[in-house]
């Protein structure tokens, strides 16, 4: 068998809304519930966005208190462990708003999007280089690993700036985020441009948005990636006009690493491959 496989769960993001997709999980239950699903199916990792109780993306540490705690609670009931992977991501939201929670809850990751663009043609989102320097400086102090969540080719010169600059620190993670209308298309092309312009020495997990989500696992998994990112936050299908759930997805990515001879990594292996601390 080749090298374990880190597969991460994206349970429900920013905007997937249950009117496409039923599954989506946007109470704090159901968020706990479906974390410890998927850990169950084969996901080390858990990436987390909060929703408030219109059903709408937040990031009010209250609610990011309330579903993480609620969520470890559930995992140490059922002995699962996960790896905790929190978003700072949000545009809309004021900066501070955006790294409050991290030194309350003190994940193993959170989500470093090293750029800023023109989301799906609707909205900037937006990440100043300011925030950027204070992200990256906030995430050495509390031992989080950032995520960097690459978009677009550009991003790529910014981690170099940001590492050259201390902002950041190798090993670093990558996670390619492909097919979102702004940033690079969700195929091969894409992927064989930015694969060779990482850091020396560094990790890489790849996902694709909507209809590009299986091209970009079989290709993740061509390149010898060391994860796979599935979830209803990137993808609400299983095949056209079949819907998925979180576990689903996990299971499907799953049997397509076992088949390629791959097996899966536990969140304790993971937190060896990826240098993570585990603090709570």
């Amino acid at each position: 068998m080749g090298k374990k496989l880190i597969i991460t769960a994206a349970l429900c993001g920013a905007g997937t809304m249950k009117q496409q997709n039923p599954h989506v999980p946007v109470t704090p239950e159901e968020i706990a519930a479906d974390a410890l699903a998927c850990a169950k199916a084969g996901a080390a990792v858990v990436h987390f966005h909060v929703r408030d109780n219109e059903e709408k993306n937040t990031m009010e540490t209250k609610r990011f208190i309330e579903v993480i705690d609620l969520t470890r609670k559930k995992c140490a009931e059922a002995n699962v462990d996960i790896v905790f992977n929190l978003t700072t991501s949000g545009a809309k939201f004021p900066e501070d708003m955006r790294v409050a929670h991290l030194p309350i809850l003190l994940p193993e990751m959170c989500s470093y999007d090293p750029g800023t663009m023109n989301w799906a043609n609707s909205y900037v989102f937006l990440n100043t280089p300011a925030f950027l320097e204070r992200l990256g400086t906030l995430s050495q102090e509390l031992k989080i690993k950032p995520e960097l969540e690459v978009f677009d080719g550009g991003m790529i010169g910014n981690v170099d700036y940001y590492l050259k600059k201390g902002f950041l620190k190798s090993p670093l993670h990558y996670q390619f985020v492909l097919g979102v209308p702004g940033g690079m298309d969700g195929n091969i092309d894409s992927l064989s441009f930015l694969l060779p312009k990482m850091q020396p020495g560094s990790t890489w997990s790849v996902t694709g948005i909507g209809r590009t989500h299986m091209p970009m696992m079989l290709a993740g998994l061509s390149e010898g990636c060391d994860g796979l990112r599935v979830g209803l936050e990137d993808n609400i299908f299983m095949e056209k006009g079949v819907l998925a759930t979180n576990v689903s997805l996990v299971e499907r990515a799953v049997n397509l690493a076992l088949a390629a001879g791959r097996e899966i990594a536990t969140a304790a292996e993971t937190r060896e491959i990826l240098g993570l601390i585990k603090q709570k």
